[in-house]
């Protein structure tokens, strides 16, 4: 990591100031410093990427598919550096944070295949007699320029589901990077620098929150796709505007383990999606739902795997549990976990915080008012509770105001179906956890948890425009 990043307006990289230290999540000094931009400098930055809005969508397919496959090259060159940065700026273990620059070079490789399958339909138009003569087609356009909002726990592939579906449409796009991980992203610019794209294609534009209005209320954006908290996502959406919106918001997913599981694997699955960096992920398991005849087998099964986890320096490649973002958050949750045991709740194993850092944490028989279930824990927190019959535990799944993707363990095929019937989510994993994502497919919530979804394809989408075409064949021709 380099002591000094600029930002990236207009493609070019600017450094008028080296305001934003950017600190090791677990060491707690400063790791490095970052230009950060103000209102001036976001409106010249959309002001630049209006300027790109014809250049982009006269790009070919196979001009953005070369931009996309440089970028794949270039981060599989720079994976060691890219890893080493997550793990010092987000405080992730490095294990995850190789994982998530495997998932950022995944990202970009989608993309690219995707970029040049942007097709359209012909359709019959002659429905009635009065439609005679008319032939129909359309096609999928560039919506424009397009904001973007990206969070802290994932600061590489959370703004690649962003970027790589922008550039493999033509839409150009001012980013805002998580201020607590914005190095990412940065170099996620650097990169695209190199690439052959028209002047204002992009920005990368760390600020803090309240210098990023326009990013949000600015009418010359078309598109704002946000991801991060509930509260803050739909009160961006009551400021938009009429721009299009896409949220990716919080949840607090539920798991449920039938009687007929394999519990070993099971146990396995549960703890890593409980876990995996440090719970920090909208996804990670929070409310595990376990059938009566096998709850204490599970429960003692899941403690023990759980006291075996390994926290630590996100640095050393045997640790698991590494620094939640800030030693705020920390208190936070551990304040949760107190409310939780007054309120009668029990912890099974962790629940000791030493500065950022949170000990894995199992409680049981918690009331379900208590926030530690009914809100995001965002942090590496689990809650046991049992069920005595399916339809009992899917109702449980769906008594949140939440719903992003939920986990089954079972083996009967008529309860999956039941199961994807019933529960209101976005996506319903079976025989894992709601954690596990592939970066092709559909992903993102309902309720709270937000409005449209990612993947590739499917933001594609909703960053473009269905055109229509009628051709009229006179009679007499």
């Amino acid at each position: 990591m380099k002591s000094n990043y600029p930002f990236y307006l207009a493609n070019q990289p600017e450094s008028p100031n080296q305001d934003l230290a950017v600190h090791d999540k677990y060491s707690g000094d400063v790791a490095t410093r970052v230009a950060l931009a103000d209102a001036e400098d976001i409106d010249r930055a959309i002001a630049a990427a209006v300027e790109a809005d014809d250049p982009m969508r006269e790009m070919a397919p196979y001009e953005r598919q070369a931009v996309l496959n440089h970028c794949v090259s270039r981060f599989q060159e720079r994976f060691d550096e890219l890893a080493m940065a997550l793990c010092v700026e987000a405080g992730k273990p490095i294990k995850d944070s190789r994982g998530e620059v495997t998932r950022l070079i995944d990202t970009f490789r989608v993309a690219a295949e995707e970029s040049v399958r942007i097709t359209g339909e012909v359709m019959n138009l002659e429905i009635s007699a009065r439609a005679r003569g008319y032939h129909g087609m359309y096609r999928r356009v560039p919506i424009g320029p397009c904001s973007f909002i990206s969070p802290f726990n994932f600061p590489l592939n959370l703004a690649a589901h962003k970027i790589a579906p922008a550039l493999a449409v033509g839409c150009p796009f001012v980013l805002k990077p998580a201020s607590r991980t914005p190095v990412g992203a940065i170099m996620i610019g650097e990169v695209l620098a190199e690439a052959d794209l028209p002047p204002g294609a992009f920005s990368i534009l760390p600020c803090h929150r309240e210098g990023a209005e326009l990013f949000t209320t600015d009418e010359r954006l078309k598109l704002l796709s946000f991801t991060g908290s509930p509260g803050v996502g739909w009160d961006l959406k009551a400021k938009a505007g009429k721009k299009k919106v896409v949220l990716e918001l919080g949840g607090n997913a539920a798991c449920v383990v039938d009687e007929d599981a394999d519990l070993e694997d099971a146990v396995q699955r549960l703890v890593f999606g409980a876990f995996y960096q440090s719970g920090q992920s909208c996804i990670g398991v929070q409310r595990i739902l376990l059938h009566a005849s096998i709850y204490d087998e599970m429960k003692q099964k899941l403690v023990e795997a759980t006291r075996q986890l390994k926290s630590g320096d996100p640095k050393d490649d045997g640790t698991f549990i590494g620094p939640m973002i800030s030693e705020k958050e920390a208190e936070r949750l551990e304040a949760w976990i107190e409310a939780a045991q007054d309120a009668g709740g029990t912890v099974l194993c962790g629940g000791k915080r030493d500065g950022a850092m949170l000990e894995a944490t199992l409680l049981e028989n918690v009331p379900a008012e208590q926030k530690i279930c009914a809100e995001e824990a965002f942090g590496p927190v689990a809650v046991l509770s049992r069920f005595e019959s399916f339809d009992e535990a899917l109702r449980a799944v769906n008594d949140s105001v939440f719903g992003l993707q939920a986990g089954i363990f079972t083996r009967d095929l008529y309860k999956m179906q039941r199961a994807w019937d019933t529960l209101h989510v976005g996506g319903v994993v079976i025989g894992d956890v709601p954690s596990w994502r592939v970066d092709n497919m559909p992903y993102g919530g309902v309720k709270e948890s937000g409005l449209g979804r990612e993947g590739i394809r499917f933001a594609m989408e909703d960053m473009s425009e269905i055109r229509l075409l009628v051709i009229r064949t006179p009679s007499s021709a």
